[in-house]
């Protein structure tokens, strides 16, 4: 169900390192190796099939880019907010 821009707004302070970007939430993390980078690539892929919801993943040798949106909905939905906290709290070290 698609959310309010009041809905998105509050839902964006309980993930203030992400950005909103039209109907996409997105985040870019900086990982110490090209290794931690994909163990927490593995790790959120797991999330999604989980979610069944799964965010488009662009990497780029440390860093990696997940954009959240509801492809089926055409916005964004509460599903995408769950999946980000999810994966803020991802450590590549405990993978």
């Amino acid at each position: 169900m698609m959310l309010s821009l009041d809905e998105i707004t509050a839902r964006m302070n309980s993930i203030p390192t992400w950005e909103l970007d039209m109907q996409s939430i997105k985040k870019t993390i900086e990982f110490p190796t090209f290794m931690d980078a994909i163990r927490a690539v593995e790790a959120v892929a797991k999330l999604a099939e989980e979610a069944n919801h799964h965010p488009d993943i662009d990497i780029r040798y440390n860093k990696v880019t997940f954009t959240l949106t509801t492809h089926s909905e055409q916005c964004l939905t509460i599903k995408d907010f769950h999946l980000a906290k999810q994966i803020d709290e991802v450590d590549p070290r405990q993978v």
